[in-house]
């Protein structure tokens, strides 16, 4: 699916989540709003992915509500949050895993980009997860990049782009 696709799928799936609460009800929905067949498999699967994530979502802001941290930032140096709302996401609050590290991007149901710090290095991390005990825990499939390498990789998209236009299609 095109980004401009999903984007569009993205918006009226988070919509109408807000209207009905069954994946098959928010699919169909999101479909006969946009007028595209969203059963085909690849669909199906992206659908689940905004589905699941704003659930995790929802789930994550209860416990912070519960646990008295439903105030953004809260312990956090100011210097740091600064930096993480300059990120963009124009106001949303940022989502963080289990271990702490900010979620940029859900790529899948299973697979998701995230900003770390080791050993006093920034990461951006492309990994699979997993589900254990209810929390979600990183596996060692996946790549850790420092800014340097990502800027790099950032840099080489247009090039990567072309050659996958180039192999016959974005899908």
């Amino acid at each position: 699916m095109e980004e401009e696709m999903k984007k569009k799928v993205e918006a009226a799936v988070l919509h109408i989540l807000r209207e009905s609460f069954t994946e098959g009800k928010v699919r169909a929905a999101a479909g006969e709003r946009l007028g595209i067949d969203l059963s085909a498999p690849d669909r199906k699967l992206f659908v689940r992915g905004v589905f699941e994530g704003y659930l995790r979502s929802l789930h994550s802001q209860e416990e912070e509500d519960q646990d008295g941290t439903g105030v953004e930032g809260k312990d956090e140096p100011e210097e740091k949050q600064d930096e993480e709302e300059k990120g963009g996401g124009g106001g949303r609050k940022r989502e963080r895993d289990d271990a702490g590290d900010l979620i940029l991007c859900r790529l899948a149901t299973n697979r998701r980009v995230t900003l770390s710090e080791f050993r006093g290095k920034k990461l951006v991390s492309i990994r699979e997860s997993y589900l254990k005990d209810g929390k979600e825990l990183p596996t060692s499939k996946g790549i850790s990049l420092t800014a340097e390498q990502w800027e790099a990789f950032r840099n080489a998209v247009p090039a990567i782009e072309d050659a996958i236009n180039k192999l016959g299609g974005s899908e």
